[in-house]
């Protein structure tokens, strides 16, 4: 069973990738934004957030899986947002 401490980390991780990728989806709606590699990195951070919490949730009671649930729905729009968004414009 997962320890509430060990969710609180990952919520936190979770948080502070959403955080990171925030920044760098307003970076990156800027006109004239070239920092691809930290745009990919958030990204990143996101996904692996992501499976970190799918994983979690296997081991978790129920209160617990809910509150991973609603996190990874947080992730999910983050990392939407960065999807759709024009960010690789044409010169």
């Amino acid at each position: 069973m997962a320890t509430r401490q060990s969710v609180d980390e990952h919520i936190q991780k979770c948080e502070e990738a959403i955080c990171y990728a925030k920044e760098q989806y307003n970076e990156g709606s800027k006109q004239e934004h070239y920092h691809d590699i930290e745009y990919q990195s958030a990204m990143q951070q996101l996904e692996n957030a992501y499976n970190d919490l799918a994983q979690l949730s296997n081991s978790a009671n129920s209160q617990q899986r809910e509150q991973l649930h609603r996190m990874r729905l947080q992730l999910q729009q983050m990392q939407n947002k960065m999807t759709l968004l024009n960010h690789d414009r044409p010169l």
